[in-house]
């Protein structure tokens, strides 16, 4: 059975949106190990700080299954997608490791290709799995979060009360 690995992430009515949708995922898919959460600036766009979370989780639901019950919690939770990328989003989750899987798929990439270029993403997965290797470059993801250059995307850990 893979492990599991996605993306949280709101920048509209962020506390709710974020325990909303954490809240639908542990419906579907039982206990999750979830990061700390952190604030960040959006990235390429002009809008509202974002909440950032990761979450872990077994399933033996197929990365197919994965993706479309993503895409159904953060329609039920209002994301609205259109034809830009970078919007202001009430929920946003992002697949980003589906077991050792290495692909691309209708819809997806994984693992997914913001994982080294965002710290939003990269902190909190190494903070959850600081040893485990990334798929492609068989580096751990403590090792790539302590060789990012964090000068140019600030985060800021945030006490969230679940």
């Amino acid at each position: 059975m893979p492990r599991v690995f996605v993306g949280i992430g709101s920048n509209i009515d962020r506390e709710t949106s974020i325990r909303a949708g954490v809240a639908d995922l542990r419906k579907k898919y039982g206990e999750l190990q979830l990061s700390s959460v952190y604030e960040s600036e959006a990235v390429g766009f002009e809008g509202d700080a974002f909440y950032n979370l990761v979450a872990a989780f077994d399933t033996s639901d197929s990365v197919d299954q994965v993706i479309m019950t993503l895409a159904e919690i953060e329609q039920t939770h209002g994301r609205q997608r259109g034809s830009e990328r970078f919007t202001s989003r009430t929920l946003d989750l992002d697949l980003l490791l589906y077991g050792e899987l290495v692909a691309t798929g209708e819809g997806y990439h994984v693992p997914r290709d913001e994982i080294p270029r965002y710290a939003f993403v990269l902190w909190p997965l190494s903070e959850l799995e600081p040893t485990m290797k990334h798929p492609q470059t068989g580096k751990t993801f403590l090792a790539m979060w302590e060789d990012f250059d964090k000068r140019n995307q600030p985060l800021l850990p945030i006490h969230f009360q679940w």
